[in-house]
């Protein structure tokens, strides 16, 4: 066996125990006996929009790159658009690793998972943090549409030759 061929095996082998994981804690608290629980769908927004921040804030946030750091890397976007966050050129368990950690939507998942279990174990203190999670990522949603808007605009005046 082959150097690259033993790193797919081991990033397979990552990529299988992940999701084994992660159907173990869902079968574990789906088929929890004794308490009947039910998602109000207030949790659920609270739930969606606290699973979107934190989801950005590990994949991409500056505060969170000592965690990805042994993972991931920064590097250009090939947009130009700015920097981007990839994971190594490593192999196996941390290359799927990095490739976890590198997408807000993945990680994302596992956040919304974790959230959902501990709303069940301990609801209070869960839902604290998802008042703080949801709520900055409604600001961050209005951040960032505001800076999208100031930016169209001054692009539009500048075309139009106001520049200012």
């Amino acid at each position: 066996m082959t150097v690259e061929e033993k790193a797919k095996t081991q990033q397979r082998a990552t990529y299988v125990t992940l999701i084994g994981i992660f159907t173990t804690l869902l079968s574990l608290f789906s088929l929890k006996k004794g308490r009947q629980w039910q998602l109000k769908p207030f949790d659920l927004v609270l739930l969606s929009l606290a699973s979107y921040r934190a989801g950005h804030l590990i994949a991409f946030d500056k505060v969170t790159e000592p965690l990805r750091q042994p993972f991931t890397k920064v590097q250009q976007d090939p947009s130009g658009a700015g920097d981007t966050v990839v994971p190594k050129e490593d192999s196996g368990a941390k290359k799927a690793l990095g490739e976890l950690l590198a997408c807000p939507t993945c990680v994302g998942t596992w956040v919304a998972a974790f959230l959902t279990y501990g709303l069940m174990l301990v609801p209070g203190p869960t839902r604290v943090l998802l008042a703080i999670l949801s709520s900055t990522g409604v600001a961050e949603w209005l951040h960032s549409s505001n800076e999208a808007l100031k930016w169209n605009g001054q692009l539009a005046r500048n075309r139009a030759g106001s520049g200012s």
